[in-house]
């Protein structure tokens, strides 16, 4: 007899069903009426028999397993202790069930697994599995709950990306065979986060069907895509293939977060924006989130205390909240090749310590930052000397930007960093690190990332008043299991605003604004050679959780006045646009990309469109916005007409003042705007009225 199962989070269903055997997925999708025949939707969910076949489907399990003919990839590869294969083949024993929980167990000679399935209030699911063993084992792969890839896609949607340039989003088409992707640099990785889109034939950001999954692991991990030949598509997500590398009697996934959407990309966006808010504990949810000011790309390692004071008394002037001091601290580290692992003070820079700067900055109204990389170590440094033993990897290994990385797995290595790191909380008046990640593991261990998880969670606990943003090279360390731990994240090293125009545009499908650092860069930015006008660079910054990054000393009378109205603006703005809703837009012209941002009660919104290059046609063409209520009338204005191209000659009404329209004619005529130069912003408040 099929026993059937249903849990419903949001707008998704997800139905199992078990004939004796591994429970499987047989729906997932919108969600189902209260009064679903689940036992026939499950016998419908099998698939016929005809020439060379087996003469029975294998099931399509949450742990597909190659014992029971499954023609696939397996979810489990286990072995005993000296590396005999192990192939087990479980029984399905039994379920506790609430209304919002299914824990589902299955067992084998010596072994239960154990598949975790919960409802979130956010409105997704959260999958785990866990295997448990009467003796040590082997693992070099256990899959999170297995999920069935929609049939009505014809590609996967992935982002990618590398050093400056993350999230980017790559579409694989669907075909016989296995799509494979191991991330096996030791962090979650700006080349392969671990996130996956797969969106029905047409979709859009605005319409169409699509299914999402994010795998909450901030270390190596793996993905697999795989069409069998008999049609069928499964999804795999879990960590790197090997990452577990000592025997042992218990062996756990991350949790996988599961969306679905029946309208477009924006209600995926929706989904993960809504899931990263709940992972994401503030220390003080009602405070506005701070104006930051870095001042790495103004003084680099050169720190003193005279230059530093006159820049935070201008970043204070134009706005900042927040004071953080970069890299070039501790130690001697005057430059990337030594002093990680070093955590004192340099007292040739700071000879009475960080307390005059730190009283300065408290002076003008702002908190202070810190910049700390506690995971790693430079040889050149008295750590490393004097326990060499504590690098993680062979002692041959090839370093990455001079350093090495500590290995978290040992408790002695985690309670040396917490006591350093406690030191310096406890002298200083601190209330956020900037906790930085800048190499690439040099062998892929889960213990290593169950360290960080360990050391972050216990300096939580005896600092809950201090915010940690996640950075790693930029944005390689963004993923729901660091956000569970932290509070922000640099989504990349590029303070280009062209770069950041997309990468912050794309980045929306998984973050919400709050927790997306974006500063205004200088001038001249040093990782992509250009020079941009200030309004752009500070409208790109306001998209997000706004700072700057410059040397504040050398901007003309100009560039002060905008960076400081466009910091007004986006103050007076942050709550509620902070805490509401990230819309891409489908535009009609490939030279622009915009979004809206909506008040979680409908009652305003912020327009962004950003021209990033020249555009193919002589007029821009009509924006259709989204999100809005149709028959409800709003005033819309236009903030910067200053920022027309000089060429734009016409008498376009939004240059003139504000407009008014219905929420449909904004939906559906679009908004004309001025013509403009490549590097505008154009950004537009509405109003419901």
């Amino acid at each position: 007899m099929t026993k059937t199962w249903r849990l419903d989070a949001g707008l998704q269903t997800l139905v199992l069903a078990s004939a004796g055997g591994l429970p499987e997925a047989v729906y997932w999708g919108a969600r189902l009426p209260a009064g679903e025949d689940l036992a026939t939707l499950a016998t419908l969910s099998r698939g016929d028999v005809t020439g060379g076949m087996l003469d029975t489907n294998a099931p399509l399990s949450l742990t597909p397993e190659p014992r029971a003919a499954f023609p696939g990839q397996p979810g489990l590869s286990l072995a005993e202790a000296d590396g005999t294969p192990l192939a087990p083949r479980f029984t399905f024993e039994g379920v506790e069930a609430t209304p919002t929980t299914l824990r589902l167990t299955s067992t084998a000679e010596g072994l239960r697994l154990i598949h975790e399935i919960e409802a979130l209030a956010c409105g997704q699911f959260a999958l785990t599995t866990r295997l448990e063993a009467s003796r040590p084992l082997r693992l070099a792969w256990l899959a999170a709950p297995v999920l069935p890839g929609p049939q009505q896609g014809r590609e996967i949607v992935e982002p990618s990306g590398r050093w400056i340039g993350e999230f980017q989003l790559h579409a694989t088409p669907w075909s016989p065979g296995a799509r494979l992707r191991d991330a096996r640099q030791g962090r979650s990785g700006q080349e392969h986060p671990p996130y996956l889109l797969l969106p029905a034939a047409g979709a859009t950001n605005t319409a169409g069907e699509v299914h999402a999954l994010s795998y909450g692991w901030s270390g190596g991990h793996r993905m697999v895509a795989e069409e069998l030949a008999d049609g069928r598509r499964q999804i795999q997500f879990g960590h790197a293939w090997g990452a577990e590398t000592a025997p042992a009697t218990r062996f756990e996934t991350a949790p996988l977060y599961a969306a679905y959407s029946a309208e477009g990309f924006n209600g995926i966006a929706e989904a993960n924006q809504a899931l990263i808010r709940a992972l994401v504990r503030f220390p003080d949810p009602d405070r506005p989130r701070p104006v930051h000011y870095n001042c790495w790309e103004a003084v680099y390692f050169k720190h003193a205390l005279g230059p530093l004071s006159e820049i935070a008394t201008r970043a204070a002037a134009i706005g900042a909240e927040r004071f953080v001091l970069d890299d070039g601290w501790f130690g001697r580290r005057d430059d990337d090749t030594t002093s990680l692992g070093d955590w004192t003070v340099d007292r040739r820079k700071w000879p009475e310590g960080l307390h005059p700067l730190i009283a300065h900055v408290h002076s003008l109204g702002m908190t202070f930052g810190l910049w700390v990389e506690p995971e790693m170590v430079n040889p050149e440094s008295d750590l490393f000397r004097a326990h060499p033993d504590w690098a993680l990897g062979p002692a041959d290994q090839t370093l990455g930007r001079h350093q090495m990385v500590l290995d978290l797995s040992r408790a002695e290595v985690r309670d040396h960093l917490f006591e350093v790191l406690s030191a310096i909380l406890a002298e200083y008046q601190i209330d956020y690190l900037k906790w930085d990640h800048n190499r690439l593991l040099p062998v892929t261990e889960a213990a290593q990332t169950r360290g960080i998880y360990a050391l972050l969670d216990r300096l939580r606990e005896a600092f809950p008043q201090v915010e940690i943003e996640s950075c790693a090279s930029g944005g390689g360390r963004i993923d729901p299991g660091i956000l569970a731990r932290t509070h922000r994240v640099w989504l990349s090293d590029s303070n280009d605003a062209i770069e950041r125009l997309r990468i912050q545009h794309d980045a929306a499908l998984f973050l919400p604004p709050e927790v997306t650092g974006s500063h205004v860069g200088p001038r001249h930015c040093h990782t992509s050679g250009r020079e941009l006008p200030m309004s752009f660079r500070a409208r790109v910054a306001a998209q997000r959780h706004m700072g700057f990054e410059m040397d504040l000393r050398e901007l003309t009378e100009d560039e002060a006045a905008t960076l400081t109205a466009v910091t007004a603006w986006w103050k007076a703005g942050r709550d509620w646009r902070l805490s509401g809703r990230i819309l891409r837009l489908d535009t009609p012209d490939p030279s622009v990309t915009a979004e809206i941002q909506i008040a979680r009660d409908g009652s305003r919104f912020s327009l962004f469109a950003g021209h990033f290059a020249t555009s193919a046609q002589i007029l821009p063409r009509p924006l259709r916005l989204t999100g809005l209520d149709p028959d409800a009338r709003y005033r819309v204005t236009l903030l910067n007409p200053e920022d027309a191209s000089p060429r734009s000659r016409g008498e376009v009404a939004l240059k003139r003042g504000p407009v008014v329209l219905s929420g449909r004619a904004l939906m559906q005529a679009g908004l004309t705007l001025p013509c403009a130069d490549p590097a505008t912003l154009w950004v537009l408040d509405g109003e419901r009225l």
